[in-house]
């Protein structure tokens, strides 16, 4: 029941910000509630636009469902986050990609030192366009 106690926290964050109680969110609701889930601010404008993007009743106000979407949106940029902080760790010189030298230098540090040709082997098995190295998009299969 993962999905139940799910939608049932969105519920709950959901009544909680919908001041008015018409079921709805507005975009100073949406700012509201953004800023007390993440500690993020909201402009305005991103919250009009935010809205504006995900409001299915044309009503300029999102329902349940759209504010489940917003949250899911806004879970997986995070997601995206982070992968683009970890691979920073594996891409120390910025290139956009990781060798296998760049990976046998960051495992070594982790204190999972690997041979080069292992590093090699590793890269092969997520180098979707066969060029050596894993780019950030590869990355993001290898890691999703």
């Amino acid at each position: 029941m993962v999905v139940m106690d799910k939608v049932s926290q969105y519920e709950r964050v959901f009544n909680r910000f919908d001041e008015n109680g018409d079921g709805k969110i507005s975009p100073a609701e949406l700012r509201q509630c953004v800023e007390a889930i993440g500690g993020e601010k909201l402009s305005a404008a991103d919250a009009e636009v935010a809205v504006a993007n995900l409001d299915s009743g044309g009503d300029g106000l999102l329902g349940f469902d759209d504010f489940v979407k917003f949250l899911d949106g806004v879970k997986e940029e995070d997601k995206v986050n982070d992968l683009k902080e970890a691979f920073k760790l594996y891409d120390p010189d910025g290139s956009g990609c990781i060798t296998p030298r760049s990976l046998e230098k960051m495992l070594s540090k982790l204190g999972d030192s690997r041979s080069l040709d292992e590093c090699q082997l590793m890269i092969s098995k997520f180098d979707l366009d066969g060029d050596g190295k894993i780019s950030f998009e590869e990355f993001k299969v290898m890691m999703l």
